[in-house]
């Protein structure tokens, strides 16, 4: 009898093109309803709850009440992360969607990773931190360093009560579209509720897809220049 942990009922819950595409649906960090996720599967409302309470029982998804309503979520961060690892792994390998149009281009661009800022605009500003010293790899594990906390405060980040938190202040996510890390943790978190909430991006309804604004791009650029020798 084999011991040790039972990778092949994980494989086989995100496995089902149904499960994988309700998965997909979720990475967009917001909770949804089974009618909701029922259209983004593809299958009836009684399937679709079918596979909600198989991937509860699997610890990928949570489930909560609001009145009436029942509202689906990713279980947590390091469901994501399994996830956009798996993304990767695929469009590497050349296992891609074979419809594409329109919005592949701006989910590569810039888009919501379950909580945190991905694509090309994801990985510029994780580029750019370790750049200019404001983030430093410790065994391929990302720490800020003191002149990161002053940088990520003049942004406007609450870091007293980011610190609080039991979450990883940094981590690294491995973005699907380009296979290169972009930033993760709580950090990751707060720095796209930032951009939000300064107006320079926000989220295109029912999509992950974060579209910014021209000034707020400006804005982004001189925060997170891409050249190592510039300065925010």
């Amino acid at each position: 009898m084999k011991h040790g942990p039972d990778i092949a009922r994980i494989a086989s819950l995100i496995g089902d093109p149904a499960r994988a595409n309700i998965l997909t649906a979720l990475m967009s960090g917001k909770a949804l309803t089974a009618g909701e996720l029922a259209t983004e599967a593809g299958v009836s409302a009684s399937t679709a709850s079918s596979h909600l309470a198989r991937l509860v029982d699997g610890g990928l998804v949570k489930e909560a009440r609001q009145g009436r309503h029942k509202y689906f979520a990713l279980a947590g961060d390091e469901v994501a992360q399994v996830l956009e690892a798996l993304m990767g792994f695929a469009a590497g390998h050349g296992h891609l969607r074979t419809r594409t149009g329109p919005k592949d281009a701006q989910l590569r661009a810039a888009r919501v990773c379950y909580n945190h800022l991905a694509g090309t605009r994801g990985i510029q500003l994780y580029d750019s931190l370790l750049a200019r010293n404001f983030m430093v790899l410790d065994a391929d594990t990302p720490r800020l360093t003191e002149a990161g906390e002053r940088f990520v405060r003049e942004l406007g980040v609450d870091f007293d009560q980011l610190v609080k938190s039991r979450a990883p202040l940094c981590r690294t996510c491995l973005d699907w579209s380009a296979r290169r890390p972009h930033l993760a943790g709580s950090l990751g978190r707060a720095l796209l509720k930032r951009f939000e909430e300064a107006g320079w991006a926000h989220r295109v309804r029912d999509t992950r897809i974060v579209r910014f604004s021209t000034d707020g791009l400006r804005r982004f650029n001189h925060a997170f220049p891409v050249s190592p020798d510039s300065r925010a």
